[in-house]
């Protein structure tokens, strides 16, 4: 990737976007050396014309921007970072330093999902999910299949709280399975985008 560090006095805007809501988190700045740890470490590195120095993002607060990729403009003096953000990304507290909102109901999804690798590799018996993980590809898919049946039942009767619980049973065990086959729901949605062409 060429990026042209000699325009701007050897710093160039970098543009963080979320890999999943696409919303534009933030905008810093980074030298080559900001630019080679990022690559390096997997978290975005600035440069802060502030404190003149390296300044990781979370590395105070813990709200990291985890990296995913990184491409130069067409003049190659601006960089879109795309990133898993790890927490809200600004340092009031909002999500984006922009103020506005970057956890729409259905990108939790991509949260839980994370959170479900995590309890993946945790050691033995330390929550539900891990002893799911713990029991096998059987004793997942056989969940899958209880909370699918139950939903099932909940949709011909009239509690709707009761139904809403069993399809989050269903859709959280999903994401289990999924896990364990080696899928996210990322896959899945691609397969449900080339069949609606």
């Amino acid at each position: 990737m060429k990026v042209d560090f000699d325009k701007n006095n050897d710093l160039v805007p970098a543009i963080i976007q979320d890999e999943h809501s696409q919303k534009v988190l933030m905008l810093g700045y980074m030298n080559q050396e900001a630019l080679e740890k990022t690559q390096k470490e997997g978290r975005v590195t600035f440069y802060s014309r502030s404190k003149n120095r390296l300044w990781t993002k979370g590395e105070t607060s813990g709200n990291y921007l985890n990296l995913v990729n990184i491409e130069s403009d067409c003049d190659h003096d601006t960089l879109l970072v795309t990133v898993n953000p790890v927490g809200p990304v600004c340092h009031t507290g909002s999500d984006t330093c922009f103020d506005h909102k970057n956890q729409p109901n259905a990108f939790f999804l991509n949260y839980l999902q994370q959170v479900i690798k995590l309890r993946k590799n945790d050691g033995p018996g330390k929550s539900y999910t891990k002893s799911l993980f713990d029991k096998g590809i059987n004793k997942i898919a056989q969940k899958v299949g209880e909370e699918a049946v139950e939903l099932v039942i909940e949709a011909k009767e009239s509690n709707d709280e009761l139904f809403k619980n069993e399809a989050a049973d269903l859709l959280f065990h999903l994401l289990v399975l999924l896990e364990e086959k080696g899928f996210d729901l990322n896959d899945i949605i691609e397969v449900l985008h080339a069949r609606h062409k």
